[in-house]
């Protein structure tokens, strides 16, 4: 029977294998889970985002434009990331303008470019200027949030129905345009829906509704979502929970205590009802990635100095426990405390995405760390088209929350995105496999040990002679093969040893460095001597970011 079937499986499998592949080619772009990652799928392969995102307004006019495609192309730049406003896209009600969306699709495909389109609609770094003007003149209909004292703030409320409903009708809208403006060529790879949400000024909205809602029951669906997920919920929000009785029936304070963190979870629950919402419609019309990003509040900041009810670590399951629309939860991260904030937003059931960060120098080394330790489906520093002057010192500005945004695009982040853009494919392949680990080092962190198939790497800062080298050292190592690695950064160094104890010394074999040219490897120097310490240490020095590849071998 077992040999009569065989063929037929055989010629099954045949058969569909093409029509498989060719629908996975055609599919939209989505995330899927392949190995150890959650990776970003375009036209049935894996797709690693080097972006940048561009000013607030650079995109609103086409001719500013079409000047910054080729530069930001020419950086090794293949995604980037720019705002669609509400109030260009619908500037009557249920007029539609769609002309924008149309010129800047044309002008990345001539750049051989991809998009990640902002939908800045409702709010915008916490404020509502954005929307367009009829909803910003009727008060009534779109009601705002009011401060402790009874002052209305022009930030639109989110327990307005009417606002809500509003805001999808546009936004699923957009969704149908782009999936008939953008099928088959599949331009735009993900949608971020609203920008940096949250309250500003205050803890909460005090408005009448808001008061009545926060003196009602907690929604079921929250209480149940708590007790279903208690096990593995955000350490802060389970030791607010459980502190106060672990109760599952109650008012807001009743559930959660008197406090700013409490008026925090009802402003994460209403932004995250009505964007869920939002997102649904969207995804509706057509379903591609959608994510939102998060203003941190960091140490002992309150909320409403940073947007309150943002989707910050401690609150990400209250915006999950509200509804499952959205892919991703991402952070605006400018922080320096850069590792931490990605451990907290890496998660089984969050891929990291960095819609918003540092370029210059300090973005050049990040994004190894976030691609090679978290997995990270795209990396995307701030005002990446911001005009750049050899010699020139970069314009630095802050927001409330003390976050410094650099505004220093290439040539720094160009040379990562240069070396990153060569290995991508093995970089993709490592991560399903669990076996590339990123790092970043200075005199405070100078070393790190990773697990990579048979052997423990040591990594540590690069040394001369004895002397470490100036500056941190950065970058990415993975496993090519049983006893073969790849490597890209600059400023560190790799010794091995067995994974298990009393298997002997490792020693380095080979060192090769080198480059890929349309996946070919094009190798350089054999470094040996000198440059790999007499086989002790596979080196990286700090003359320039690199990828260089070695093998190793084993001796008693």
């Amino acid at each position: 029977m077992q040999s009569r079937l065989l063929p037929l499986l055989l010629l099954a499998a045949t058969a569909f294998t093409p029509a498989t592949l060719s629908a996975q080619a055609n599919s939209a772009p989505h995330l899927e889970k392949r190995g150890q990652a959650t990776q970003l799928v375009v036209d049935g392969q894996p797709f690693l985002m080097l972006a940048g995102e561009l000013n607030n307004s650079s995109s609103s006019s086409l001719s500013f434009m079409q000047p910054i495609w080729p530069r930001l192309a020419a950086d090794h730049l293949n995604t980037v990331i720019t705002p669609l406003t509400w109030e260009l896209i619908e500037p009557t009600e249920g007029n539609y303008d769609f002309a924008l969306v149309d010129g800047l699709l044309a002008q990345a495909r001539a750049n051989h470019e991809k998009i990640v389109f902002l939908w800045l609609a409702s709010w915008k770094n916490g404020k509502s200027s954005y929307p367009p003007l009829w909803v910003k003149q009727d008060t009534k209909r779109f009601p705002r949030v009011e401060r402790a004292d009874g002052t209305k703030v022009d930030i639109l409320s989110p327990a307005s129905d009417a606002l809500r409903d509003a805001d999808a009708r546009a936004y699923a809208a957009l969704m149908a345009h782009i999936r008939t403006a953008d099928t088959p060529q599949h331009t735009v790879l993900m949608m971020q829906v609203e920008n940096e949400v949250g309250v500003l000024g205050d803890t909460r909205d005090h408005s009448a509704a808001a008061n009545k809602a926060f003196n009602s029951p907690v929604p079921s669906e929250l209480t149940a979502y708590l007790k279903a997920h208690k096990s593995d919920l955000e350490h802060e929000l389970l030791t607010l929970w459980v502190s106060h009785g672990e109760k599952t029936s109650g008012t807001w304070p009743e559930i959660f205590g008197e406090s700013p963190r409490t008026d925090e979870i009802f402003m994460a629950w209403n932004y995250a009802r009505f964007i869920h919402v939002v997102t649904a419609k969207g995804k509706a019309a057509y379903d591609i990635p959608m994510y939102v990003n998060t203003w941190l509040g960091g140490g002992e900041s309150q909320p409403g100095n940073y947007p309150s009810g943002g989707p910050q670590p401690r609150v990400i399951d209250i915006w999950k426990a509200a509804g499952s629309a959205l892919d991703i939860y991402s952070p605006d991260l400018y922080d320096a405390a850069f590792a931490s904030w990605c451990q907290r937003y890496h998660r089984p059931d969050n891929p990291l995405f960095m819609p918003e960060t540092n370029g210059g120098a300090n973005g050049a080394a990040n994004v190894y760390y976030a691609v090679g330790e978290h997995a990270a489906i795209g990396f995307s520093p701030f005002a990446i088209d911001w005009p750049y002057q050899p010699g020139n010192p970069p314009d630095v500005w802050s927001e409330p929350a003390a976050a410094s945004k650099s505004r220093v695009p290439p040539p720094q982040l160009a040379t990562s995105y240069g070396v990153l853009a060569q290995i991508t494919p093995q970089i993709l392949d490592a991560q399903t496999r669990g076996q590339v680990h990123g790092f970043l080092l200075d005199k405070n962190h100078p070393s790190q040990d990773f697990t990579l198939g048979n052997y423990i790497a040591h990594v540590s800062l690069d040394e001369i002679f004895g002397f470490h080298g100036e500056g941190n050292g950065f970058g990415l190592i993975l496993s090519t093969g049983p006893n073969e690695f790849l490597g890209a950064g600059q400023g560190f160094r790799v010794s091995f040893s067995p994974i298990t104890p009393g298997k002997g010394q490792v020693g380095v074999a080979t060192v090769d460095e080198g480059s890929f040219d349309n996946g070919k490897w094009i190798p350089g120097r054999r470094l040996n001597g000198d440059e790999n310490d007499q086989g002790l240490f596979w080196r990286f020095d700090w003359l320039s970011e690199h990828i260089e590849k070695a093998t190793v071998y084993q001796f008693q």
